[in-house]
């Protein structure tokens, strides 16, 4: 017995309709999107609006699964994120007071997935060479998001998810204080390091990634050697926390740094696996056995050093684009490891002593926001669905997309008037 194909109303035919609704005389009003991420740890949904309100923004983290495991154990994150996202729409749809009819437009993380490396379970080690997203953490998002806007008949829109940490400024800072394009992105974060260049919305070219790790998974990896406990926060924070802690006896002052390389020097690329070996290499010396003052004392050397990497390669990028003729005004920082408030300091004073004459704004979005959310995958959903460029219901995840890639269909000039600020 053959059955009839079943036949989806592409999102392209309501793309009128999507224009129509925002640009009408006389009833100018928000576009409000329902946005999904779970490409890494966290499952979470958001409803913005296109006049920058978040209504709401849920994020259900997984940190006992993190504490078990020593980081993301995919198997167990694609689990949890079943288990978490239908809770997660239903709780933003609630806080933001609206129904899902009330929706106009549904937006998702499409990729990149996350690589994994070394991590560390209870009782042993292990390594696998998979990517988070692809075909697990990045499909729950993606089929939750295609199945909710087919069978409401919205428009959907797949989005990058480090385009969205890029463009997270644009939501959250005062209209005074946008940065302008061009400007300097340093995106960090347990997956990426990278320094970027946005020329528009759409518009990136990397001029700095990793040879290696991030350095958030550095980051990740010296919190467990040391054996700091995580407290109820990502373990980036928990390091953070422990090198602004008091040393045992004494001011600190009487603690010299343990040295510490400094990788690929005058060269625009990142590397923190050597970071992260030498911490492994010092404790392997010991035995794993350190006083408390010398744990202090390593653990503020690789946060020096790890931040160290990210001063030297903003101004190789700096006097890059100043070669090239490009005049940079503003350094946008987001992810992760944008929250931590010793790499804001020392970014402050960098920019500082590369540009004494003209100030560069330094950017950075609250740290709420720096971490993986839904908030900005909505707000970087917005220009196109403002423009009617929506995907398809059959559109893939891509767990390896660059951010070069995104192609600039909407430019600045073009862009609908609700986005405008």
């Amino acid at each position: 017995m053959q059955h009839a194909r079943p036949v989806l109303l592409p999102p392209r035919s309501l793309r009128p309709l999507i224009v129509r609704s925002i640009r009408s005389p006389g009833s100018l009003r928000p576009f409000t999107v329902l946005a999904l991420e779970s490409s890494a740890d966290d499952s979470c949904a958001a409803v913005v609006t296109s006049d920058r309100k978040i209504l709401s923004n849920v994020v259900v983290n997984q940190q006992a699964c993190l504490e078990q495991y020593g980081g993301i154990y995919p198997y167990a994150a694609i689990y949890a994120h079943q288990r978490n996202m239908p809770g997660a729409v239903q709780k933003a749809l609630r806080e933001a007071k609206l129904t899902v009819s009330d929706v106009d437009g549904i937006a998702f993380t499409r990729g990149p997935g996350k690589f994994i490396a070394t991590r560390y379970a209870p009782g042993y080690r292990y390594t696998s060479s998979v990517h988070t997203g692809i075909p697990g953490c990045l499909s729950v998002c993606g089929n939750a998001a295609r199945t909710l806007s087919a069978a409401l008949n919205k428009p959907l829109v797949g989005v990058h998810h480090m385009q969205a940490h890029a463009l997270t400024p644009f939501l959250t800072s005062p209209p005074s204080e946008l940065p302008q394009f061009p400007f300097l992105t340093l995106l960090v974060s347990g997956g990426h390091t990278l320094l970027l260049l946005a020329s528009s919305l759409t518009s990136f070219r990397i001029l700095a990634t990793t040879l290696d790790v991030s350095i958030g998974n550095a980051y990740d990896k010296v919190t467990r050697l040391l054996r700091i406990p995580f407290g109820n926060t990502a373990a980036g924070a928990a390091l953070e926390r422990y090198c602004a802690s008091a040393p045992p006896e004494g001011d600190g002052a009487d603690m010299p740094e343990i040295s510490m390389p400094r990788p690929v020097p005058g060269r625009l690329a990142f590397s923190y696996s050597s970071l992260h070996s030498t911490v492994e290499r010092f404790l392997d010396v010991r035995r794993g056995e350190l006083d408390e003052r010398t744990r202090l004392r390593l653990a503020r050397s690789f946060q020096r050093a790890a931040v160290a990497q990210l001063e030297d390669k903003v101004v190789l990028g700096m006097r890059k684009c100043a070669m090239q003729g490009i005049k940079v005004n503003s350094l946008v920082v987001s992810g992760g490891v944008a929250s931590n408030l010793y790499l804001r300091e020392r970014l402050r004073a960098c920019l500082d002593a590369e540009s004494p004459d003209e100030r560069i704004s330094l950017v950075f979005p609250p740290p709420s926001l720096c971490t993986d959310n839904a908030a900005m995958i909505a707000w970087a959903s917005m220009h196109r669905f403002l423009a009617g460029d929506t995907d398809e219901y059959s559109i893939e995840s891509r767990p390896k997309w660059s951010l070069e890639e995104l192609e600039d269909e909407v430019p600045q000039d073009e862009i609908p008037k609700p986005f405008e600020l």
